[in-house]
């Protein structure tokens, strides 16, 4: 989620030409959403978002 939220101000920034952001090429800026693919892939292919759901499930029960 955080590389998401980086990605959409850096795309804010690039558009709208504020900074040192304004002079970055475009596949820099646009890098972090790349990112985010991949780890989303990587985490549902090991299984990883239904582990930290099943605990979260798990935490619930057990704080009742």
């Amino acid at each position: 989620m955080y590389l998401l939220s980086l990605g959409i101000v850096l795309s804010l920034l690039k558009y709208l030409e504020i900074g040192p952001v304004g002079t970055w090429p475009w596949w820099w800026v646009l890098s972090p959403f790349a990112l985010t693919s991949l780890w989303w892939a990587w985490a549902d292919a090991t299984g990883y978002t239904k582990r930290r759901a099943m605990d979260r499930m798990d935490q619930r029960k057990q704080d009742r």
